[in-house]
């Protein structure tokens, strides 16, 4: 979810409102005991490292990308669908045209193919939008409490074999077996007149590049955090020590080997901007910047990545705090050792300050950003290339959002 805008996050009920529309479904998908048997054999199955785990060059001197860009934008309806933007870094094909708007969409990094919510269902098309196939219809949509028969979110398997969406919970949807199953079910609280808020809702993230570990949001009434969930086992890790940290909802990676997941935040308010490091095993969480009411100059960051080679990028800014609250923060792209700290470098001149998201090369070598054409805007934005090295900027396309590697 990557979709979500830390400015969005700072406001007291963005998140409950956010994870509303990220949504559950109305009748429960078809139910196995032993789905979370055929998950965990899955995931023995996988392999150490994902396709983008490391340097790629692509097709030959023609293409710009390692891979393929897969995004949200709107069509010639303005119903936002599903896109690719080939390695070629000018080639876009349209891989669905759904009548009403695709909430969320992933990618299956083994053939390509796109998992989907349209119309509160999760759909499924091959790499070239052919075969579309209805794999959890998740009913109508209950207006007047959202969260709860709203699906969303779909997260595929590094394998390609199994999807993570939130529906009343978290669940599995198994390809091989065509069944889901929920193992979580979304805590919630009946406070009476039909007014029913969320306790704790789940939502899958991010897996780590060998299947065995699963990030998911943890959403609230007010406020939200992430956890590590073990498909394999089922065990569910909580995060400790966050010191005021927003570590949620997508603005995160994870180092190659999962052990890592490094966050960051560039806004202060209801949560303190910073930098963050969780160890995925544990929980524990690491501050190693932070910017709140107290700090002078406040720092903040936004879109860590944590390189094959262990050096850390991201975007940083460092504002007297007499002026930090007033406007978003003006970020530059810096290199750093693990740490956040040593060696920090600014890597180019330009700033980003309507910056909504950021998609980085498996290797570092230049990152992809959304940039909006004002601080209105909250979501997406032009889709322009960086290289760490100061080469000029690309643009690439007008506009996307929830920008992904294909394979």
């Amino acid at each position: 979810m990557k979709n979500i805008n830390r400015r969005i996050l700072a406001l007291l009920a963005l998140i409950f409102l956010a994870l509303a529309c990220a949504n559950p479904l109305g009748t429960p998908a078809p139910q196995s005991t032993n789905i979370e048997t055929v998950v965990a054999a899955t995931f023995s199955a996988l392999t150490a490292s994902s396709p983008l785990s490391g340097p790629e060059t692509g097709d030959g001197a023609s293409s710009l990308l390692p891979h393929s860009m897969y995004y949200l934008a709107n069509d010639a309806a303005q119903i936002p669908q599903v896109y690719r933007l080939e390695r070629d870094g000018q080639t876009v094909t349209q891989l669905t045209f759904e009548p009403t708007e695709v909430k969320s969409f992933d990618v299956s990094l083994i053939d390509g193919s796109v998992a989907y919510v349209s119309d509160n269902k999760l759909l499924n098309v091959n790499a070239d939008g052919s075969n579309r196939s209805l794999l959890v219809d998740g009913g109508p949509v209950d207006e007047n409490n959202a969260f709860l028969t709203r699906l969303s979110s779909p997260v595929f398997s590094p394998n390609g074999e199994t999807i993570a969406f939130a529906y009343k919970g978290l669940n599995f949807y198994s390809i091989v077996s065509g069944q889901s199953n929920r193992v979580l079910d979304d805590n919630l609280d009946d406070l009476g007149n039909g007014l029913i808020v969320p306790r704790e809702l789940y939502l899958p993230g991010l897996y780590s590049a060998d299947g065995s570990k699963l990030i998911i949001t943890l959403g609230y009434y007010e406020g939200a955090s992430s956890a590590i969930y073990y498909p394999n086992g089922g065990a569910l890790v909580r995060l400790t020590d966050e010191n005021r940290g927003i570590i949620c909802c997508g603005d995160y990676s994870l180092s190659v080997d999962g052990s890592a997941l490094y966050a960051g935040s560039p806004t202060s308010g209801m949560f303190a901007a910073g930098l963050w490091r969780v160890d995925t095993n544990t929980g524990n969480v690491s501050t190693l910047i932070l910017g709140d009411y107290d700090s002078d100059p406040v720092e903040a960051a936004d879109n860590p990545f944590i390189a094959p080679d262990g050096q850390l990028y991201y975007f940083y800014a460092s504002t007297p705090a007499a002026t930090a609250f007033d406007n978003p923060p003006a970020l530059q792209l810096v290199r750093s050792a693990a740490d956040g700290v040593t060696g920090r470098t600014v890597l180019r001149p330009e700033t980003f300050e309507h910056m909504n998201e950021a998609l980085w090369a498996p290797d570092a070598s230049f990152v992809i950003v959304a940039n909006a054409q004002n601080d209105q805007i909250y979501s997406g934005g032009a889709a322009q290339l960086y290289y760490i090295d100061g080469s000029p900027m690309i643009p690439l396309v007008p506009f996307a959002r929830n920008m992904k590697w294909g394979p």
